[in-house]
């Protein structure tokens, strides 16, 4: 299994460019950003492509609702150029409230939505004429885009429900997800995505799961911490519903924190379960991250 390290903007574009680009330096196999209200995930993971060798980069997500998939193939081509070839594009949904308060769409069908998008997007960046007129989305390409030497990036979901899991496993390259346990992946996500991709005659899928990390040796101060940082999760529905499967109360409850061998037991517990990559969010005081950090990429 491989880990990668969660990377959320802090202060300036600079600065976090540099902390994508110290993913590398650490020695972490990958660094996925979010696509938030905050710098554009894309563009930063662009720049930081250019500064970077081997790391590869990820979106986690890029929400697809106030984006047209054509306009997103262009952006995603552009950003796996300048990384190299090392570029995976992840998209969601995103969420009622976001969608309907802040964009002011209707949260109507994400499922469908979600299908349409790549019904466009797939071709789009395979250099195809797109020719879709679907119920909620529509394309119609007068040529194909023209992205030489580059070749698609993969693409994988936000899916953690069972609809948007199996669209996953059949036009997808996998899943990203968050604030999913080790009991909910090995029963529920990975056989539903596998049984899918399999009978869709795809590639294994990619399970990325993306959950908070701390190496500590003062656990009720950290699951404390947890509990009051990832609050914020603990109503979200699609969130909710993975809490609700792993028998978790609090988000917080997700996270994975101990010592480095407790730490290191819930890992192979990922790993057991079908997970093929953590993405870890490292949380803690600072003496905690490093010890965090230093842990997980030995096991790089």
């Amino acid at each position: 299994m491989q880990i990668s390290r969660f990377v959320f903007p802090t202060g300036g574009l600079e600065e976090f460019v540099d902390d994508i680009v110290a993913s590398e330096r650490d020695g972490f196999a990958g660094a996925w950003v979010p696509q938030i209200f905050e710098w554009d995930a894309l563009t930063a993971l662009a720049v930081a492509g250019g500064r970077t060798s081997s790391l590869r980069v990820g979106t986690a997500v890029v929400p697809i609702y106030p984006t047209h998939p054509v306009a997103l193939a262009q952006t995603a081509m552009t950003t796996q150029a300048a990384a190299g070839g090392r570029l995976t594009l992840g998209l969601g949904t995103s969420h009622r409230f976001v969608v309907e308060k802040v964009w002011g769409m209707q949260f109507d069908r994400p499922r469908q939505h979600m299908a349409e998008f790549l019904d466009i997007l797939t071709p789009a960046m395979t250099g195809e004429h797109v020719e879709v007129r679907g119920e909620q989305l529509s394309a119609h390409t007068v040529r194909p885009l023209q992205v030489p030497g580059t070749t698609p990036p993969d693409v994988v979901l936000a899916a953690m429900g069972p609809a948007m899991l199996r669209l996953a496993g059949t036009h997808a390259d996998g899943t990203v997800t968050w604030m999913t346990g080790p009991r909910t992946v090995a029963e529920h996500v990975v056989p539903t995505i596998a049984r899918a991709a399999e009978q869709a005659q795809r590639r294994s899928p990619r399970v990325i799961v993306g959950l908070p990390v701390c190496v500590t040796d003062n656990v009720a101060a950290a699951r404390e911490l947890a509990r009051e940082q990832f609050a914020p999760y603990n109503d979200v529905p699609s969130y909710r519903a993975m809490l609700d499967r792993e028998g978790l109360a609090y988000a917080g409850d997700a996270a994975l924190l101990g010592s480095a061998d407790e730490v290191g037991e819930r890992i192979e517990e990922l790993a057991a379960a079908g997970a093929t990559e953590l993405c870890a969010n490292v949380f803690g005081t600072p003496d905690e991250q490093a010890a965090t950090v230093a842990f997980l990429t030995n096991l790089v």
